[in-house]
């Protein structure tokens, strides 16, 4: 062949690839700190941080320690957090009755947040999971051989209550119980919490990667009784179609920020959920995900802080206005250090 041998292209994608600063003009997406929600775990007492063996670099704080690190994550320009309650095995049952508690661990939490970083959102979940020394999102029936959707949803509607006049800006509903949406939208109103916002976990996914998550609230055990499992009301990981549906019946019902979880396994699901609805998305990417990178990079697979990157870009290319993920701080840290 020719050593000056030259194609007749019209077309040379490649033109604007060839320098940082050209690449940089026709860079699509962007990933900000402004676009990350921290989920955060909170333990009673006053302990030293207690670090979560399967999820590298997180911990239980106690809530002085948690008002701390929320204080970071805002002046790093993160604007919420997500948190989420370990609770001593003698405070649950098969009720989940301290979900109800007025001076309960989360609440308390939540009023200790509000009151130090009035300006960060605080996003609390509503599920009974922590609660229930079974370890099911809901309350079970009188055989226990099924959870009881009905009256689950009454309990959801009190813990949002509560959790709307300790001052959280979001209430999550993450149980996956039929018409909750609507019925706490209905008790917040009553109540006269009507600026109070519902994250809908709209197309949550009965999926094999929450186990350090469960690990760190403590419900690990009964991810699933003998009998009963979470997959008779968490979507199944073969469905596409039922995602739309479930999301389509939350906006329905008054969810203000639908959302998909997990994340990085369902980048399908995330474009087709923003394509149909025009309320905002967000994804979670979830224990497992964050877990499996930072295994990977333990044993010099990967590279941890660009596969980082690239899996929350791909998730945020994918649709999702914002993002839940334990790298949330670390990431906004990073971007912090490359500014100018």
């Amino acid at each position: 062949m020719a050593k000056n041998h030259k194609l007749d292209l019209t077309h040379r994608p490649r033109r604007l690839r060839r320098l940082p600063s050209r690449r940089a003009l026709v860079e699509e997406t962007v990933l900000r700190a402004a676009d990350l929600i921290a989920p955060l775990f909170v333990v009673d007492g006053k302990g030293r941080p207690e670090p979560i063996t399967s999820m590298p670099g997180v911990s239980r704080f106690n809530i002085t320690d948690l008002v701390r690190e929320c204080r970071e994550l805002h002046k790093l320009g993160i604007p919420a957090v997500a948190l989420f309650p370990k609770l001593d095995a003698k405070f649950k049952d098969a009720e989940g009755t301290e979900a109800l508690n007025p001076k309960t661990l989360i609440l308390r939490t939540v009023r200790a947040v509000k009151a130090a970083v009035p300006e960060l959102s605080v996003i609390t979940d509503v599920a009974l999971d922590p609660y229930t020394s079974h370890g099911h999102d809901g309350v079970l029936t009188a055989s226990t051989d099924d959870v009881d959707n009905d009256r689950t949803v009454e309990i959801l509607c009190e813990m949002a209550v509560l959790q709307a006049e300790a001052g959280v800006d979001f209430v999550a509903p993450s149980d996956m119980m039929d018409g909750r949406v609507g019925a706490i939208r209905k008790a917040l109103d009553a109540a006269g919490h009507t600026g109070t916002g519902i994250l809908a976990y709209s197309a949550k996914y009965n999926s094999a990667y929450y186990g350090p998550f469960r690990e760190a609230v403590g419900s690990a055990k009964a991810a699933g009784t003998r009998l009963l499992s979470k997959a008779t009301y968490q979507m199944s990981p073969a469905n596409r179609r039922e995602a739309l549906r479930e999301v389509q019946l939350d906006v329905a019902e008054g969810a203000d920020i639908v959302m998909v979880k997990p994340a990085g396994l369902y980048l399908d699901i995330i474009r087709e959920v923003r394509d149909a609805t025009q309320v905002p998305v967000a994804a979670y990417q979830i224990s497992g995900e964050y877990a499996q990178i930072h295994a990977a990079a333990r044993l010099g697979w990967l590279d941890l802080a660009r596969c980082r990157d690239e899996s929350l870009l791909a998730i945020k290319r994918a649709g999702a206005d914002m993002i839940l993920t334990y790298f949330a701080k670390d990431v906004a840290a990073a971007l912090r250090r490359a500014q100018p």
